[in-house]
């Protein structure tokens, strides 16, 4: 599985890019809009609107290849056929975490169901790296089924912490090295403790 981590620096990239031409088309339409009465225009419209018409088939294309390489896309088209190995039950009450056991062991390639209850307002359920950049993350709703299937493939220590504003509480609502997934081949190394950041 690709690292949430390489797809963000590759669509920075991209998107730095695209947004360099985008506003290249701007700076283009407002040459030709300046351009004083009587003189022929800078831009001719045919040639505008095939530069337009060729950002929109690249901005569309970008969408298309890269959209199976965000880590969820593939969980979320198989959802319905995924039996998870591991089930990890969570209840959240009074802007605090319940968890089953203060470590939680994660295998490592195997699918891992978080299902998260709230019992009073709406929190957030985040796994974030050593780096705290986020691995995954769910808005977690009272009276509403909150569950997020994941895969680990890349051994590291894992933090908790409500993603979602739930008032002057949720600040704390932050569990440091709760998950840790072993058995893999590499390591994941934004999530090794004392490792680069």
């Amino acid at each position: 599985m690709t690292d949430s981590v390489d797809v963000l620096n590759m669509l920075k990239l991209v998107y730095t890019l695209y947004t360099l031409a985008v506003i290249s088309l701007i700076g283009w339409f407002a040459l030709g809009v300046v351009n004083p009465k009587g003189k022929p225009r800078i831009l001719k419209p045919a040639t505008f609107y095939t530069y337009v018409g060729a950002l929109i088939t690249v901005g569309v294309a970008i969408h298309i290849v890269t959209f199976n390489k965000i880590p969820w896309v593939e969980i979320d088209f198989k959802r319905s056929s995924l039996t998870p190995k591991q089930v990890v039950n969570i209840t959240i009450e009074k802007h605090e975490f319940k968890l089953p056991s203060p470590k939680i062991e994660l295998e490592c390639n195997e699918y891992v169901l978080f299902d998260v209850v709230s019992k009073d307002i709406t929190y957030g359920f985040g796994i974030f790296r050593q780096n705290n950049s986020m691995v995954t993350q769910m808005q977690v709703v009272p009276g509403s089924k909150n569950d997020l299937m994941w895969k680990f493939g890349k051994n590291g220590v894992y933090h908790l912490r409500s993603t979602e504003y739930s008032g002057p509480k949720g600040a704390n609502m932050y569990i440091k090295d709760v998950f840790e997934v072993k058995g893999c081949a590499e390591d994941d190394k934004y999530s090794q403790k004392g490792g680069s950041l």
